[in-house]
C-alpha cells in the first residue's frame, strides 16, 4: 500500500504542484469568470481568424497589450518562444487573468525568464543563515522527523526550492520570474497566470503579511497562495477546451531531483489547502468576500484546514515554562517569536512522511497524507489534507529549542479542542516514535538507540487534560535537566 501510495503521490506532485514562490512574502474548484466588457464571441471554430478582434477604443478586463482572452497567437510553444512571442503570451495571459479574476492590470507587469541552474544560484539560497536561525530550524525539523541531527534542514529546504519552484513573484520588484527548463525559454500559461494573479494581489490588497511562525505562514501565505491557485485552476481548465494555451507539453512540475517529500507537504499548506479555504469563502461571497479576508486573514493554519472554522476559533495562546537548568539555554532568532509553531501543516507532514520515507518500513506509515475523492484520485485543486485524525483538532502550541554547548534539546506542548483528540495525538505520536525505532522505557519515556535514525535521543510524552507536552533530550538523564517535572 505504501509503495502504491509513494507512486501515486510522486505522480500528483509533478503534475499539480504550483508555482511556489518563495519571494511573495516578508508554498478551489471552479471560480466564476466575470464578464469582459466589449470582448469579442468566444471562439468555436479551428481557425480564429474567422473573428474580428478589433481593439477596444480603451483598456477593458480581458483585453491587454493588443490582444483578447480568447485570441489565438502565431507562436510555437514546443520550440521556445522568442522575445515577441513572449510579449504576445504575456499579454494575451494578462488578458485571461483579468477575465478570471475581474481586476484591470493598470501597468504591465515584468516577467523574466531564467534558467533553473541560474536560480538556484541565485535565488534558492537566500534568507538568514545565523548561527541561531540554523540551530532553531535544524531542531524544529527534527522535532517533526524531517531533518535527522546528521543534516543541515536549511541545506535539505533549499534543495527543495531548487527542484521544484516554477517561479515567483517579487513584490520589491513589482516582477515575475519564471523558470525555463529548456535552453530555449518556454512558459507554461498557468505558472504564468498564478504569478499574474501575485502582482494584482500586492497592487491592489495589503498582501504584505509578516509571519513569525511557520504556522502563521502557512496561514498567511493560504490566502495569498490559495487565492492565486483556484484562479490558476480555472485558467488550467480552459487550456484545451476554451483556450488555446502555448504552454508546452513539458511545461511544469518542477525540476526534480531529490526532493524531501516531508518538506515538500509541510510547505505545499497554503496551495493545496489555501486553494479550498478560498473557494469556501468565493462561495460564500464571490470575490468581494475573498478580497475583505485580507482585512482580517486567517489566524492559523487550522482556520484554513477547516474553513468553517474561520473567524470562530481562535488559537489557544499555550503557556511552557522554562524550567531547565542553567546548563541548558533556550534558543532565539531576532526578529522572529522567540518559539515554534508548526500547526496542522507541520504536523500533517510530520506524521505522513513515513508513507513516502522507504529506509526503514516501505509497508508501514503513521498517516495517509493524500486527500482523495470517492473514486481513490487525488483531488487535483487541494491534493493533501490537512483536517485529518489526529492534527484536526489543534488549538495551539508552543515549541522552545535549547542549547548545552553542542548539544541540543526541546520541549514542545500542543493544546487540543478536547482531551479525546489530546488522547488521539499521543496515540498517534507514540505510534510514530515506535516507527522510528524508540523503545519505551518508563513513565511516558521513550528512548531512539544510536544508529537507529538521524533521531537518536531521549523522549517523554505526557497529556494534561486537553496538552500534550513532550520533552526531548540527548539522553534519559538529560530529560529532568531540560524540563524539570
Amino acid at each position: 500500500m505504501a509503495r502504491r501510495l509513494l507512486a501515486v503521490a510522486v505522480v500528483a506532485l509533478v503534475v499539480l504542484a504550483g508555482c511556489q514562490t518563495p519571494a511573495v512574502t516578508g508554498d478551489a474548484g471552479e471560480t466564476t469568470a466575470v464578464e469582459t466588457t466589449d470582448a469579442p464571441p468566444a471562439t468555436t471554430g479551428d481557425n480564429d481568424s474567422d473573428f474580428d478582434y478589433a481593439d477596444p477604443e480603451e483598456d477593458v478586463l480581458g483585453w491587454e497589450g493588443g490582444y483578447w482572452h480568447n485570441e489565438s497567437l502565431p507562436v510555437t510553444a514546443s520550440d521556445g518562444l522568442n522575445e515577441s512571442e513572449r510579449e504576445m503570451v504575456i499579454n494575451r495571459s494578462m488578458a485571461r487573468v483579468e477575465h478570471l479574476r475581474g481586476i484591470e492590470f493598470e501597468e504591465p507587469v515584468s516577467v523574466d525568464v531564467i534558467s533553473r541552474d541560474t536560480y538556484r544560484e541565485e535565488y534558492a539560497g537566500s534568507g538568514d543563515h545565523s548561527e541561531a536561525m540554523r540551530t532553531f530550524d535544524n531542531v524544529k525539523f527534527e522535532a517533526l522527523f524531517l531533518v535527522g541531527e546528521d543534516r543541515d534542514s536549511l541545506a535539505v529546504q533549499e534543495s527543495n526550492r531548487g527542484s521544484n519552484v516554477l517561479g515567483f513573484y517579487t513584490p520589491r520588484d513589482d516582477r515575475i520570474v519564471v523558470i525555463s527548463e529548456s535552453e530555449t525559454p518556454t512558459i507554461d500559461e498557468t505558472t504564468l497566470g498564478h504569478e499574474l494573479v501575485h502582482a494584482l494581489q500586492f497592487r491592489n490588497f495589503d498582501a504584505n503579511f509578516s509571519s513569525a511562525t511557520r504556522d502563521e505562514s502557512n496561514a498567511n501565505n493560504a490566502l495569498i497562495e490559495g487565492e492565486a491557485s483556484a484562479v490558476d485552476n480555472d485558467y488550467g481548465d480552459r487550456c484545451g477546451a476554451e483556450w488555446e494555451c502555448a504552454s508546452p507539453e513539458s511545461a511544469g512540475g518542477g525540476g526534480g531531483g531529490d526532493i524531501h517529500l516531508g518538506i515538500y507537504i509541510m510547505k505545499y499548506f497554503p496551495y493545496s489547502a489555501g486553494a479550498n479555504f478560498v473557494e469556501h469563502v468565493h462561495d460564500d461571497g464571490g470575490w468581494d468576500a475573498v478580497e475583505a479576508v485580507y482585512e482580517d486573514p486567517p489566524a492559523s493554519s487550522e482556520q484554513v484546514a477547516q474553513p468553517e472554522k474561520y473567524g470562530s476559533d481562535a488559537p489557544t495562546n499555550v503557556t511552557l515554562p522554562d524550567r531547565s537548568t542553567s546548563d541548558w539555554e533556550r534558543v532565539t532568532v531576532d526578529g522572529r517569536a522567540p518559539y515554534g509553531e508548526v500547526g496542522v501543516g507541520g504536523l500533517t507532514a510530520m506524521f505522513g512522511y513515513p508513507a513516502y520515507e522507504q529506509d526503514r518500513h516501505p509497508q508501514d506509515f503513521v498517516l495517509n497524507p493524500l486527500n482523495l475523492d470517492e473514486d481513490g484520485e487525488v483531488v487535483r485543486s487541494s491534493p493533501f489534507d490537512y483536517a485529518t485524525p489526529p492534527v484536526a483538532g489543534w488549538d495551539g502550541e508552543q515549541l522552545w529549542v535549547y542549547e548545552n554547548g553542542e548539544e541540543t534539546a526541546y520541549t514542545w506542548r500542543i493544546a487540543w479542542d478536547s482531551e479525546r483528540d489530546a488522547e488521539e495525538f499521543a496515540d498517534t505520536y507514540r505510534e510514530l516514535l515506535r516507527y522510528w525505532g524508540a523503545e519505551q522505557r518508563s513513565d511516558g519515556v521513550w528512548r531512539i538507540p544510536e544508529g537507529e535514525s538521524g533521531f537518536a535521543d531521549a523522549f517523554r510524552v505526557t497529556v494534561s487534560g486537553d496538552e500534550v507536552t513532550v520533552v526531548n533530550a540527548p539522553t534519559v538523564d538529560d530529560l529532568e535537566d531540560v524540563h524539570g517535572r
